[in-house]
């Protein structure tokens, strides 16, 4: 078995071992294969096609093929959206085979189907040198053939650039199903888990939310404000808004050195938040580290204020928030703002930048430069 090719979001992590896994395949060129999207975000709906109901179907059965490998694996649920699959699966021992392994075998079936549904050949076991001939062919397509005639040279023999020039050669029915990467989460704990199988049961009224909700629920790779970048999710107005309002609390109180969120100075200040809100065109600016910042942050999505929530963890193309800051986001009170390259800004009193102390102020130096910034945030990559 060959290693599919894939971007583990921990690359030190034993991908052979037990675990728990979020799973999350893209169609290639992001083509709405799998259904459509139906109903409303009070009765979310995905009408899977025939190639759906045939991916839900497979994912269901990688415990009983894995078991023939002898590979134990269980899978706890999946949802075909129209364009991509979301599934968490366990791995309960250890495995001669690794994640990316299993991960590749469900997905050269699902195209195995798909294009046999066509009329078509699998494109994994297609011979290249019925290509090659053609007056369109590249010479190293035709080098490469010859060289492997004797075994068949197969599609899975090129590289990703060869494959991707192979494809536009002989046409997009012959790609595979889902794009050659996928993404996966490592499971922390049980509650993780739960949150897990929550998120992939809620994708189709996410789904919804955002359709319904441009504005509001935009995700943005990178979006210029000040002379920064940013990764975004949710409500970009919020930056308009006339007052934003900075939360910035130690962890301790300069004077007595007890818990700043237990003393009358946080009392007074946090009365003193919540009248600016109250009052109108005020937004809470926070990282939300510290406790007394947390309490704060919490508040906002409980309560609706609006907020602005820089956060350490990056926004990339598989990024969501969970449950409770993506509704905010539905509700236009929330705007999350992820910078880039955290970890390369200035060390804090010879701390490493990289340490969650320097993290901490780097973040709030962050927040005052959102409070105090005057212009348009340029928004220079976007992704729905």
């Amino acid at each position: 078995m060959v290693t599919a090719s894939y971007r583990p979001r921990n690359p030190g992590h034993d991908y052979y071992g037990k675990g728990t896994y979020l799973i999350t395949l893209v169609v290639n060129g992001r083509e709405p294969l799998l259904g459509r999207l139906a109903g409303d975000a009070a009765h979310p709906d995905v009408q899977l096609s025939p190639l759906g109901k045939v991916v839900s179907e497979k994912w269901g059965r990688i415990p009983q093929l894995q078991a023939k490998h002898g590979n134990r694996v269980a899978v706890h649920a999946c949802v075909c959206m129209p364009d991509h699959f979301h599934g968490v699966i366990e791995v309960l021992e250890p495995m001669q085979w690794c994640l990316g392994d299993i991960m590749q075998a469900f997905k050269s079936a699902c195209t195995s189907w798909w294009q046999q549904a066509q009329g078509l050949g699998a494109s994994v076991n297609r011979p290249i040198l019925v290509d090659c001939h053609g007056p369109n062919a590249p010479a190293w397509l035709r080098e490469k053939a010859k060289r492997f005639q004797d075994e068949g040279s197969l599609v899975n023999n090129l590289s990703k650039k060869q494959r991707q020039e192979y494809y536009t050669l002989v046409g997009r029915e012959h790609r595979p199903l889902f794009d050659d990467n996928y993404d996966d989460t490592v499971c922390l704990d049980e509650r993780h888990r739960q949150a897990m199988i929550a998120y992939v049961h809620d994708n189709p009224r996410r789904a919804i939310l955002r359709r319904t909700l441009p504005d509001v629920m935009r995700r943005c790779l990178h979006v210029q404000i000040g002379n920064r970048t940013f990764g975004t999710f949710g409500n970009l107005f919020l930056l308009r808004w006339a007052n934003r309002l900075q939360v910035q609390c130690h962890r301790r109180h300069p004077d007595s050195g007890l818990p700043f969120e237990t003393t009358p100075d946080y009392a007074r200040l946090h009365d003193a938040w919540v009248a600016a809100i109250l009052g109108g065109a005020t937004v809470i600016v926070t990282p939300g580290v510290s406790r007394g910042e947390l309490l704060m942050k919490n508040e906002c999505l409980e309560r609706g204020f609006p907020l602005i929530h820089l956060q350490k963890e990056p926004i990339g193309p598989f990024w969501k928030p969970e449950q409770r800051r993506f509704d905010a986001c539905a509700a236009g009170s929330l705007l999350i703002l992820a910078p880039w390259q955290l970890d390369d800004m200035q060390p804090v009193n010879n701390v490493p930048a990289d340490t969650n102390y320097s993290r901490f102020h780097n973040l709030n130096a962050l927040a005052n430069e959102i409070c105090n910034f005057c212009g348009n945030a340029k928004i220079l990559s976007t992704l729905h």
